[in-house]
């Protein structure tokens, strides 16, 4: 719920998360617009595009590769302990619980401040490991300190010796999200096969992390699309809009 305070002529813009979403005030109200106002030309398009959702995905990763990397360049080095102060403030969690991150590469945003906080407060820790190209992702249990292999598409993950686990939370980097749990990945589906064979076998949260700049309005779905639960950037946690 958002409350403008005093007279708001109509047609005036308000700004209510991030550069790149808007309401439009009208006479009386202050609902939500039907075409949020993004800051990119693509994404006020995106839902009325003629092409195939996966089409419109490969336009979409290009544009957030660029959104991800500027603001990793500017947030970089505040980033994961916001997100891990975030994540504390908001997301449910508990003792002994198995939460699985990923060891960030390039312009990821940072887990590792929030895992290892996890780990101190009694959480189990865990990384994914890449087993077969159309495979679901292997989880490996994990704690700061412990040692590395070097793994494929210049991942890294736990030794073999390590024990596997079934992870409860897992926390998933991104190209993009949307509000309602839309997750822009890298075209793999290594998470949405991964998410799907977890969440057949007990309930599974999925948290994705990044960067305030990631959002877009509304992203294509696919059958196969597995939904975030929780979105947690440098700027705040929330739940997912069913």
């Amino acid at each position: 719920m958002y409350e403008l305070q005093g007279a708001v002529p109509a047609g005036t813009v308000v700004s209510v998360y991030g550069p790149h979403l808007r309401m439009q005030a009208t006479e009386g109200s202050c609902e939500p617009t039907a075409c949020v106002a993004p800051l990119h030309p693509f994404r006020s398009t995106a839902m009325t595009d003629r092409r195939s959702p996966d089409e419109m995905k490969q336009t979409l990763r290009r544009e957030a590769r660029s959104l991800r990397r500027d603001a990793h360049a500017r947030l970089q080095d505040t980033a994961g302990a916001r997100i891990a102060d975030a994540f504390l403030d908001a997301v449910t969690w508990r003792p002994g619980m198995v939460v699985a991150g990923y060891w960030p590469i390039g312009d990821e945003v940072d887990d590792r401040p929030l895992l290892e906080r996890l780990g101190r407060l009694g959480c189990i820790g865990a990384l994914p490991v890449v087993v077969g190209r159309g495979a679901p992702l292997e989880f490996r249990r994990w704690a700061a300190g412990d040692p590395l292999e070097e793994g494929p598409h210049g991942t890294r993950h736990p030794a073999s010796a390590a024990a596997r686990v079934v992870p409860d939370m897992l926390l998933l980097p991104l190209l993009g999200f949307d509000r309602h749990g839309g997750r822009l990945g890298y075209g793999g589906g290594y998470y949405d096969r991964s998410l799907e064979a977890l969440r057949g076998l007990h309930p599974v949260v999925a948290v994705g992390l990044g960067y305030a700049a990631q959002e877009f309005a509304r992203l294509p779905c696919e059958g196969h699309d597995q939904r975030l639960d929780w979105i947690v950037t440098e700027q705040g946690a929330r739940e997912a809009l069913s």
